[in-house]
Parts: structure tokens; C-alpha cells; sequence
């Protein structure tokens, strides 16, 4: 190995390490405690060290937004794949995104809540991204309709997930309902 590949792979290993930390905290303490300051002394390097790597914080969400919609996908795709049938994969692919909201609430508010820095539904959207909405896109596109445009559907759907687990988590809606509302918004939504 060259001294040029085990120097970029010594700044890919900081940048993950950056990145996780970042990620680590922001689930345990929220993203007010995600500071670059902080930061760098968790990782033990010092903040100009951090800063060869990210301009500041906004960087880092979007980071942190980047591996979360790679892994909804990873999620999604999974468990759409699992099941057999329309209406069983539309139900698990609502349930895998509810479950990894649930589960990832900083990373979902960095995906969705927090400025990353990130285009949506631009030319320049990040391929992460694009692929998030692919991976619900391929299972919601056969349950649009006829007449209703496929990607049009999956943003209305995506829509009432987004709506569902943001709610949710704020404590605005009755617990004990979170099946009843996926079967509701399943069995009204999509044509099965």
C-alpha cells in the first residue's frame, strides 16, 4: 500500500469515526449537544482536524442524513421483499419505515427535520436520497391506480409515513394505535 492510499484511507476511517460519533451523540443527547467542539474530543483529534473533513455542523447532519437514507432503504427494500403479494408488501415496507423513524430519531431528523445541507427533489439530490425514494417507489408504484402517476403516489404516501411518524413521536396521536393507522392508511391509500 502506498503512502497516498494509507493516508486516504487513515481520512476515510476519521471521516466515519466523525460521523458516527456525531450520530452516537445526537441519539443519546439530541442534536443541541452535537457541537464540533464536542466532538473533537471525542474522537480525540482537534477541531481543525474536523473541519479538514466537514465545513461545520450543517455538514455533518447531512452526513449523518446520507448513511440513514441508505440504511431506510437497505430497510425498506428488506422487508418489501420478505413479503408476497401487493397489500403485504405496501404493509411491511409502512411498517419498516415507521420502525426505523421509531428506532433512529436523530437520524430521521437529520434526514428529514435538520438543514444537512441536502437537495430533495432537484437534479442535484444526492444519490442516497434518490435511492430512499426509489426503494419506496418500487414497491408503492404498483398500488398507485390507474391514471395516478406512480412517483406521485409514492410522494403522497411517503407523506402520510412522514406525518405518521412525526406525529407519533411527538406524542400527538393515542398510543396503542400504530397497526390500526398502517392497516387504515394501506387499505385507503393504495389500490390492491
Amino acid at each position: 500500500m502506498s503512502v497516498q492510499e494509507r493516508k486516504e484511507r487513515e481520512r476515510a476511517d476519521r471521516e466515519r469515526l466523525i460521523v458516527a460519533t456525531a450520530r452516537e451523540l445526537a441519539e443519546q443527547q439530541g442534536w443541541d449537544a452535537v457541537t464540533t467542539r464536542r466532538l473533537a474530543e471525542r474522537i480525540e483529534y482537534s477541531q481543525p482536524v474536523l473541519y479538514s473533513h466537514f465545513r461545520g455542523k450543517r455538514e455533518i447532519i447531512g452526513a449523518v442524513a446520507l448513511q440513514g437514507a441508505a440504511e431506510m432503504a437497505a430497510a425498506v427494500r428488506a422487508a418489501a421483499s420478505a413479503a408476497d403479494g401487493p397489500r403485504t408488501r405496501v404493509t411491511a415496507l409502512a411498517r419498516a419505515y415507521l420502525d426505523f423513524a421509531e428506532h433512529n430519531p436523530a437520524v430521521y431528523d437529520a434526514m428529514f427535520q435538520l438543514d444537512g445541507g441536502l437537495a430533495f427533489a432537484r437534479e442535484d439530490t444526492p444519490e442516497p436520497l434518490k435511492d430512499a425514494f426509489a426503494a419506496l417507489l418500487e414497491s408503492l408504484g404498483e398500488v398507485a391506480g390507474e391514471g395516478v402517476h406512480p412517483a406521485l403516489f409514492t410522494e403522497v404516501f411517503w407523506a402520510a409515513l412522514h406525518g405518521l411518524a412525526t406525529l407519533t413521536r411527538a406524542g400527538r396521536l393515542p398510543p396503542g394505535e400504530a397497526e390500526r393507522r398502517t392497516e387504515l392508511l394501506v387499505d385507503r391509500l393504495a389500490v390492491l
